[in-house]
This record gives C-alpha cells, sequence and structure tokens, in this order.
C-alpha cells in the first residue's frame, strides 16, 4: 500500500478497524484502510485485486466501512471531538468523538462530508443530549438504496443527572442523501436503538423499500432488530454473545449470523423472531456472513491462523457442498462483501506491515 497499515493488535470490540473494501459496479473494488498517521486511505483495485493509481487519504483515527456506486463512494470513519466540561456524574467515558461520511468521485477524492453524530460548536460530548462515538462498542457498518447511504452504529448517549451528566450507550441511524444533508424524519432512522448495543448490521432491501438492521444488545439479552425492539434470537449475557452480519434471505426475510458460547447459528426472519434456526459446525465467537452469487451465502470464521468457509443455501438455509480453508487471517469485525460476479472479497492482513493481502472465493455454478 505505500504506507504502513494499522495492525490487528488485540482485535476488540473497542479497537480500530484495519481495512473495508467495496465491490464496484465495474468489477473492481475500492479498498480503504487505517493509516498508523491519524488517516484512512482510500485506493481503487482492478479485477485482478491489485492497486491501481496512486491512494487518496482523509484524516480520520478509525475506520468503519466503505461502500461503492458508480460515481464513487462513501466511506464511515471516526475524527476527534470534544467532550467539554462536563460534569460526569462519576467515572470516565472519553473520548468523545464524532462519525462522519466521507462522500468521493471515481478518483477518489472528497465530494462532500457529514457528521452523522451530532456534536458541535456549541454542543460538546458531556452537554446533554449530546451523541458521540466513545472507548466503548462503537463500529458501524454503511448500507444504500441506490440514492441515499445510511449508517448503522455503536454511540455514546449523554443524560443530564441533576448537576451532572452520565453517558450511556446505544447505537443510532441516520440517513444522508446524494447532495451530503441529513434526511430528517427517514422512517427507518433513529436517534437511539438498541441499548447495550454491539454488533450493528444493516442491509438495504429492494423488496420492502427499507432498511433492515439486526443488533446485539444486553437488553433481554438477545439478538434484536432495532425501534422498536423486536427479538430475534433469545441469548445469554454470559460474555460470549455476539452478532455476526446480515443478508438478504433469497425468498422474503434476511439471514444473520450470531454466536454463543462459540456455537455459531444462522437464523432466518422477518420482522421478529427467527422461524429458522441452523446449528452450524462452525466453532467461534465472531462469524462472518456474506450474500454469495446467487441463492446462495457464505459463511467464514476463524480456525487456527486461517480461515474456514461453508456455503449454505439463502433460502432454506442447507450446507451447500463441503467446507473449505481460506488460506489469509481473520479478523473478529472485518467483512467479506458481495461481487456482481458472484465472488465475494475480504482484505486480510498482508505479509508486511505496508501491505494487505485480498481473499477472494470465486462463483460456483
Amino acid at each position: 500500500m505505500g504506507v504502513p497499515v494499522t495492525g490487528y493488535g488485540r482485535e476488540g470490540d473497542t479497537e480500530p478497524l484495519p481495512a473495508a473494501i467495496a465491490a464496484t459496479p465495474s468489477g473492481g473494488s475500492w479498498l480503504a484502510w487505517l493509516g498508523t498517521d491519524s488517516r484512512v486511505y482510500l485506493g481503487k483495485l482492478g479485477c485482478d485485486d491489485r492497486l491501481v493509481g496512486t491512494p487518496t487519504s482523509f484524516a480520520g483515527i478509525d475506520l468503519q466501512d466503505v461502500q461503492a456506486d458508480s460515481n464513487g463512494g462513501v466511506l464511515l470513519l471516526t475524527r476527534r471531538g470534544d467532550c467539554g466540561d462536563g460534569p460526569l456524574c462519576g467515572g470516565s467515558s472519553s473520548p468523545c468523538n464524532t462519525m462522519h461520511m466521507i462522500r468521493f468521485d471515481n478518483s477518489g477524492q472528497l465530494v462532500w462530508e457529514r457528521q452523522v453524530t451530532n456534536l458541535s460548536d456549541t454542543r460538546t460530548g458531556y452537554d446533554n443530549g449530546a451523541r458521540f462515538v466513545w472507548w466503548y462498542q462503537h463500529h458501524g457498518r454503511l448500507a444504500s438504496d441506490g440514492a441515499n447511504y445510511a449508517a448503522y452504529f455503536g454511540v455514546a448517549i449523554t443524560v443530564q443527572n441533576g448537576n451532572c451528566v452520565d453517558i450511556h450507550q446505544g447505537d443510532r441511524m441516520q440517513v444522508v442523501n446524494a447532495g451530503g444533508a441529513l434526511v430528517a424524519g427517514h422512517r427507518d432512522s433513529f436517534e437511539v436503538g438498541c441499548s447495550h448495543s454491539w454488533g450493528t448490521r444493516i442491509v438495504w432491501d429492494p423488496r420492502t423499500s427499507r432498511f433492515a438492521m439486526v443488533c446485539a444488545t444486553d437488553n433481554a439479552c438477545r439478538i434484536a432488530q432495532p425501534n422498536p425492539y423486536r427479538t430475534v434470537a433469545a441469548g445469554t449475557c454470559d460474555g460470549t454473545l455476539f452478532g455476526g452480519d446480515l443478508v438478504l434471505a433469497s425468498t422474503s426475510g434476511y439471514w444473520t449470523a450470531w454466536s454463543q458460547g462459540g456455537q455459531v447459528r444462522l437464523e432466518h426472519f422477518t420482522t421478529g423472531a427467527s422461524d429458522t434456526t441452523v446449528s452450524t459446525a462452525a466453532r467461534s465467537s465472531h462469524p462472518h456472513l456474506v450474500s454469495y452469487g446467487t441463492g446462495r451465502m457464505l459463511l467464514t470464521w476463524e480456525s487456527g491462523t486461517a480461515m474456514a468457509a461453508q456455503v449454505y443455501d439463502a433460502g432454506t438455509g442447507t450446507a451447500v457442498g463441503a467446507q473449505f480453508t481460506i488460506d489469509v487471517r481473520d479478523h473478529d469485525f472485518q467483512a467479506f462483501k458481495a461481487y456482481a460476479d458472484g465472488s465475494a472479497a475480504y482484505p486480510a492482513a498482508g505479509s508486511t506491515s505496508t501491505s494487505i493481502r485480498i481473499a477472494r472465493v470465486m462463483p460456483i455454478p
């Protein structure tokens, strides 16, 4: 990549994400990665998954996601913010950072940027009503309806408590239009959804013309749909409850991957409780799930120093073919992305601190 890439480190859900990838309509990719210099880098990849041209970069202390369209794409990243004076009622909750969408064109140049938290010159993190990004679970994902982009991410919530403020944690979904303006009152957006929340995942469903979301939450310890709460799968708050990814089913509804006690499950649901549960052979805390070709989905998980993978039918949840190995290092919170040719790609750690290795699972008949 020509510059150092942030390493995998401890891979915790409060740690920075090293890289993200997005499929372009032309068959190539946009690759985003977090440098070690408080910059998020963006490079274009050809159909051979190799870098084309010179990367651009944007100020950012954490990378969340990248999505692409025919005119370029959008980055979701975190920047430094201001906590203000408080005072806190107790404890510590810094830093008070901000989340931003960065719109770029087909040259990787800035078109517009929009904060999707709500800090400003007159509202700091310790002001009542603030929504900011802190040390606690704060990762997010993007989705697009073809015109607007939606960001769904973990957020800190500031609440007045007498002469001081308390900081709570939940999640937030905001929609930004093609011109870079927040879409006020979008029917799927919300100030706060799940609380406490982690594993926030979002997908656009063209069949219902809605953004669908799931979270993992200690509110009744479950995998849930936010705003309003609807239980998808019941879990246990024992420190082993984690959400995976969310994809469209080939019929109606959705599939989500999640893990409890190291056992990975697939759940099919529409607008509430799961109607199909698949107990997989995967033993992992952090599964990855991605749409894969027509009517299939790909489940992957950490297996030693590599990744294991299994294809499933996106209608029935039945396994397709045998389990196989992908010879790259897994990261708990990075994601595979689907491509129009039926393949799926993942940005993995390279052999040096300045390289990224792209793993691509090619389409099958």
